[in-house]
């Protein structure tokens, strides 16, 4: 589980300008893992004893600073790791730190998913969607954040302001819903990481409240079949209701017998 990260001058390949690539190391069950930094240093401004740039190095601050950002994120992504102990080689924890994600807002996401709907015709759905964006401006005043603000703690706010709205827990699924099919929309399009997913914790399922069936009175039965009209569709429109009513009384008298 030990990995030490460490920057070098990767003397093994020289550019053109004579320069050498700055590399992130990693070093995990004897085996070395190379990253490039992007940059290369002339061997001249470089101090290999104390590993660091020396001090005539131009742009040394810009240097130090590129490899404390990198060696720190690294760090903090091999303490994850421990945290969940989770097993991992050079190469996952590169993967895992240079998976870059694309900067996109909730509010251009939403808008590009309502466009593509009406597109495709589907404007009930697309309408959950706006719907979904109305109420996110009323809670949030603005959509220009991003999914990985997006918490168990913003979705528990976000519920409690629905609920001040009067609106019960169907309709609070169906909101929830869809912002969750939006944040899974956003993982897949790479615009935010699968780790942030909020939706693990905050349980959409609890938002369900069955609808109390409700049966027909026998008196309103009554009023049906006892309707006067001289509209012949009307007329069969009775007739066929009151066939089925007496074939389904007629089962269920079977059934019980």
């Amino acid at each position: 589980m030990n990995a030490t990260v460490n920057v070098v001058l990767f003397k093994s390949k020289t550019l053109a300008n004579e320069e050498h690539p700055l590399m992130i190391r990693i070093c995990k069950d004897n085996k070395k893992k190379y990253k490039s930094l992007g940059i290369s240093v002339h061997p001249q401004y470089w101090d290999f004893e104390k590993n660091k740039p020396k001090r005539n190095c131009p742009d040394k601050e810009q240097i130090l600073k590129l490899i404390s950002d990198k060696i720190n994120e690294y760090s903090a992504q091999i303490l994850d790791y421990k945290a969940e102990n989770k097993e991992f080689t050079s190469s996952n924890l590169i993967e895992k730190v240079n998976s870059s994600t694309i900067r996109c807002t909730i509010g251009e996401l939403l808008e590009k998913e309502i466009e593509r709907l009406c597109n495709e015709g589907r404007l009930k759905y697309a309408s959950t969607y706006k719907e979904l964006r109305t109420s996110l401006l009323d809670f949030n005043k603005h959509l220009d954040s991003y999914f990985s603000e997006i918490d168990v703690d913003w979705l528990k706010r976000y519920e409690a302001f629905l609920r001040t709205k009067g609106l019960g827990d169907n309709s609070l699924g169906i909101r929830f819903r869809t912002f969750r099919a939006l944040y899974n929309k956003a993982i897949g399009e790479n615009l935010v990481k699968a780790d942030y997913y909020p939706f693990r914790i905050y349980k959409v399922s609890k938002l369900h409240k069955e609808t109390v069936k409700r049966s027909i009175q026998k008196s309103d039965v009554e009023k049906i079949i006892s309707y006067k009209t001289d509209r012949s569709y009307t007329q069969l429109a009775i007739d066929m209701f009151y066939f089925s009513y007496l074939s389904g009384v007629s089962i269920l008298s079977i059934w019980h017998t």
